[in-house]
């Protein structure tokens, strides 16, 4: 074998070498992804397992849509501290959305139903904490979250019903 014919499989093992490596690099780029979406997938699930999440919800639950502020401020301090945490919660899950960190079709499965309701009792005292706080980004990104929920939440069936024939 000549000096010519070892450079050339020299520069075809190479050639191999890096097409290789890019591959398995790509490879491991999606394995992360995926490691990646399932973690958020769980720490967003843990948010639902709080008490004081459940707490909160009961309590905004109980409001009028549209309830002005004088309303949810006739529940006491509870009620506020608990607007304000769903408020919290759900904008982290509007900003987690719109970076396409979380997925869309995850955080509707998962609490657009709810998202939708809270955002219909909390809209009016939002707006009223905006102007008295001088602060319009107030939960900007809950009423973003809950604005995109809302237009596929009332064009498509709730899983209860879509998936009834669904079998494990």
């Amino acid at each position: 074998m000549s000096l010519s014919d070892l450079a050339n499989m020299a520069e075809i093992l190479g050639a191999m070498t890096i097409v290789s490596g890019m591959i398995f690099g790509i490879y491991q780029l999606s394995e992360f992804r995926k490691q990646r979406t399932e973690v958020i997938a769980s720490e967003l699930m843990k948010t639902f397992y709080s008490p004081e999440l459940s707490r909160a919800v009961a309590l905004i639950r109980s409001l009028p849509d549209n309830a002005s502020a004088e309303e949810l401020r006739s529940l006491g301090p509870e009620g506020e501290e608990a607007a304000v945490q769903l408020c919290t919660i759900f904008e982290t899950m509007g900003v987690l959305v719109h970076e396409r960190i979380a997925t869309y079709t995850l955080v509707e499965q998962l609490a657009g139903g709810m998202i939708c309701v809270m955002y219909r009792k909390l809209a009016v005292w939002l707006e009223t904490i905006r102007e008295e706080q001088e602060q319009p980004s107030w939960a900007e990104w809950f009423q973003w979250l809950a604005e995109q929920l809302s237009k596929s939440k009332t064009q498509s069936q709730p899983a209860h019903l879509k998936f009834r024939h669904w079998r494990p």
